[in-house]
């Protein structure tokens, strides 16, 4: 297990190199003017040498080969820069969005694992029947949504017609601090949406797994036995059934991200999804360069653990082979 987490933090290293440099040739050929985004409103009644002078200051002039070396060198002393869009170094920008974030990530991936696991199972326990074409139905149909669409949706059904929930936002709008009570309250409606995005490929997933362990000779032998159904379901079928949800896991990362942003920008969640769109928009290279890096860090960190699984729940695979 520990020579497979090296062999993969060796990968890491080239990976983040290639993704970082790639961000900054990709914002250098961006139509945006970061000296303008920094400026702001002040930049409309500025004459040339005022923005020329502040470009020198921003060291936009530099190759963005230049400005990759330099935030590289620093980055790996600890410093990853100072955002210019935000005035705040990059350090602080993500430590106050990334718990956030995360935590959303977190419930909303617990949910849709959860309940795509339950769902899978009674599709596959009676294939063909109405049950399995309910399920199976309502899982092509949430493949086929897009996120921000279900995420519009859940605003308008439960936070507008029912008033059951908030719209929006960390807290209530009075609320000077986070409360638990107002945490989870807030946090329903945007974790709910994120893993309903998430839970069709649990749901087939699941299902097909748990169906091909349910046809297999060891299962069949098992019910031949005599032993209870739910023995035979649960203790049998389904730990054969969830090996194929364990890579599933990895794949489902960068899908998770993505969707993590656009629900947060449409429930305005404090997370990194608008420092991420501010960062892009304004060319802002020090923290769209520590996002990307750090998004290119959970998908790897995300494909490691879906492999250390694996290997842990099966025993023909050996980590020293993969």
């Amino acid at each position: 297990m520990a020579r497979l987490a090296g062999r993969r933090a060796l990968f890491a290293v080239p990976a983040v190199l290639v993704v970082t440099f790639g961000v900054f040739a990709i914002a250098a050929a961006s139509p945006f003017d970061p000296v303008k985004a920094y400026a702001g409103t002040a930049a409309l009644g500025a004459d040339q040498e005022t923005l020329d002078r502040l470009r020198d200051n921003l060291g936009v002039d530099q190759s963005f080969v230049v400005r990759w070396w330099n935030w590289l060198t620093s980055a790996l002393t600890g410093d990853l820069g100072h955002s210019g869009v935000l005035r705040q170094p990059v350090t602080q920008v993500i430590g106050e969005r990334l718990v956030w974030s995360a935590l959303l990530c977190a419930v909303a991936f617990a949910v849709a694992v959860t309940a795509g696991t339950l769902l899978g199972v009674l599709a596959a326990r009676r294939p063909g029947s109405m049950l399995d074409r309910a399920v199976t139905s309502l899982a092509y149909t949430l493949e086929a949504a897009p996120v921000f669409w279900i995420a519009l949706l859940a605003v308008w059904l439960f936070a507008l017609q029912w008033d059951l929930l908030p719209a929006g936002g960390l807290t209530d709008t009075a609320s000077e601090q986070v409360t638990p009570g107002q945490l989870a309250r807030h946090i329903l409606l945007p974790a709910g949406v994120l893993a309903v995005s998430q839970l069709p490929w649990f749901i087939l997933y699941v299902r097909q797994g748990v169906g091909d362990a349910l046809a297999e000779d060891p299962v069949r032998g098992a019910r031949a036995r005599g032993i209870g159904e739910g023995t035979v379901l649960f203790g049998h079928a389904l730990r054969s059934g969830l090996l194929p949800v364990l890579t599933l896991i990895g794949s489902r990362v960068p899908e998770l991200i993505t969707g993590a942003l656009l629900v947060e920008s449409v429930f305005s969640w404090p997370g990194i999804a608008a420092a991420t769109v501010e960062a892009a928009t304004a060319v802002d290279f020090p923290l769209l360069a520590a996002l990307t890096t750090l998004a290119t860090a959970a998908v790897l960190v995300g494909n490691l653990l879906a492999d250390l699984l694996y290997g842990l729940f099966d025993p023909r695979v050996k980590h020293s082979e993969m």
